[in-house]
């Protein structure tokens, strides 16, 4: 069986075990003037041994992009960190054009099915927005891409690509020749399309859901691992979502209790090792160090294979850090904190993790 190709899965994955683990997680919120502070992410990346740490402040009332940013890490090491076996996936999304490359037409085209375009030049971020979206996916999905850009300041090469904000996959196999596809961006993929996969907005927080970042939802799995043994848990399956996106999701509802059946599902003494030894790859291989060098090696391996020099367009707004934290602090006090707790403070000293060869 061949392995899951979709971060959608993996996120999916990840919220059985969280709502299976009776975790506590804090609700406190943050004040407004701890927004303000620069070491208000306490899971940020390890500091830098330079001591780099990035100014940040929304006193610019004009809400303009800093320009004393680092570009360039001063300092850098190779990482002695292997890359966990499910990136080896990067190469195989991106094997459809390795052969003949990616052109302007070929990106353009893939404008139908996009939400925004992203380009990166010279280590600064520009958006082209198309139509908008379900909730804040654009928001945290770009806010991601920013914090890459500070993790690894001057690393990530230009691009330029097309990003899709839904549930479905719109690249099918059987439209278009091997080397005639449109690369388009997605948070999933499946056997019989060629969209390229990437980690979705969840990882920074869904603030419409009070999801926190994934680092803080992380350190809450391994307190919750603590409280309540395996053995001691309750066996049930449990889920919540919305049903009707999926036919599927749909016969999830005969799974109900009624008068007649009750399709709990109960645990053995085996689906206890299932359970911690999926909590423990959660733990070891879905760290965010990790969903940030997925990123960085995705996006350096899709930018080789461009044939034209990637430029800004006309219609295209730089982003950054500052104009999307401060802007949207004004609107809804949860995104903001959510910004502020899954913010990049510092650069890494190293470079990131080795990747695993092709399979």
């Amino acid at each position: 069986m061949s392995p899951v190709k979709r971060w959608a899965s993996i996120t999916i994955f990840i919220f059985f075990f969280v709502i299976s683990f009776v975790y506590w997680i804090d609700k406190s919120a943050l004040t407004g003037n701890y927004f303000f502070r620069t070491f208000a992410n306490t899971l940020s990346p390890k500091k830098s041994s330079v001591q780099l740490e990035f100014p940040f402040n929304c006193s610019n009332l004009n809400l303009t992009c800093p320009t004393n940013h680092p570009v360039t890490i001063e300092k850098e090491e190779s990482s002695p960190v292997a890359c966990p076996a499910y990136m080896r996936w990067i190469h195989e999304d991106l094997r459809p054009w390795k052969s003949a490359g990616i052109t302007r037409d070929m990106v353009e085209r893939g404008r139908d099915y996009a939400n925004f375009r992203l380009v990166i030049v010279k280590g600064k971020a520009y958006v082209e927005t198309y139509r908008g979206t379900f909730q804040t996916r654009d928001v945290f999905t770009i806010w991601g891409i920013l914090q890459l850009l500070r993790l690894y300041p001057g690393k990530v090469p230009d691009l330029e690509l097309m990003f899709c904000l839904g549930d479905e996959t719109h690249i099918k196999k059987r439209d278009y020749q091997a080397t005639s596809a449109p690369p388009v961006f997605n948070y999933c993929e499946d056997d019989e399309t060629l969209d390229i996969v990437f980690p979705d907005w969840s990882f920074w927080g869904w603030a419409e859901v009070d999801i926190k970042p994934w680092g803080i939802t992380l350190e809450a799995l391994k307190e919750g691992n603590k409280k309540i043994k395996w053995k001691d848990r309750k066996p049930y399956a449990f889920w919540k979502g919305n049903p009707y996106v999926s036919q599927k999701r749909v016969e999830l509802l005969k799974c109900n209790p009624s008068n007649k059946n009750d399709w709990n599902v109960r645990l053995y003494i085996q689906a206890q090792e299932i359970g911690e030894a999926g909590s423990k790859f959660i733990q070891e291989n879905l760290k965010m160090d990790f969903v940030y060098d997925y990123m960085f090696h995705l996006l350096s391996e899709y930018s080789k294979l461009l044939k034209f020099e990637p430029t800004i367009p006309s219609g295209a707004l730089e982003v950054c850090s500052e104009t999307m934290a401060c802007l949207e602090g004004n609107k809804f006090g949860r995104i903001k904190n959510f910004m502020v707790e899954s913010m990049v403070k510092s650069p890494k000293d190293t470079l990131p993790c080795t990747m695993p060869p092709p399979l």
